[in-house]
């Protein structure tokens, strides 16, 4: 019996949920780390959208407690400053810390992403000689 569109719909943003889970505080390091300036949230969020459909794609609301988590672990530094277009602004920038643990991070999902990509490209090309 084959999957209704429905059931299809559910697994996909079921497993989107999960791989943006652990993404999104990569993205926002390497975002913060190529910036030459703080950057406040809306900013970071336009950055994010500009690149295409990303992980925050439609979710702004979910980059600011990642960004919290991130200055709490030391990650980030923060200041709000006054906004002359609106409420104050918290503006972001990556730490030594963060610049070190992103490496760490990036070095271990290019691992993450060859070792999935290998599997998937071992799985296709059985699935074609079948």
């Amino acid at each position: 019996m084959a999957a209704t569109m429905t059931e299809l719909e559910s697994h996909l943003k079921k497993f989107q949920k999960e791989l943006s889970a652990g993404s999104v505080s990569l993205v926002l390091l390497a975002v913060l780390a190529g910036a030459d300036e703080p950057m406040y949230g809306y900013l970071i969020a336009k950055r994010l959208a500009d690149g295409g459909e990303g992980v925050l794609a439609g979710k702004q609301s979910a980059l600011y407690p990642v960004l919290r988590n991130l200055s709490a672990s030391g990650l980030l530094d923060s200041e709000v400053e006054p906004s002359i277009a609106g409420p104050p602004r918290r503006y972001y920038r990556i730490t030594a810390l963060g610049r070190e643990v992103l490496d760490q991070w990036i070095a271990s999902w290019a691992t993450t992403r060859d070792f999935v990509d290998s599997v998937l490209d071992g799985n296709t090309s059985q699935g074609a000689k079948s």
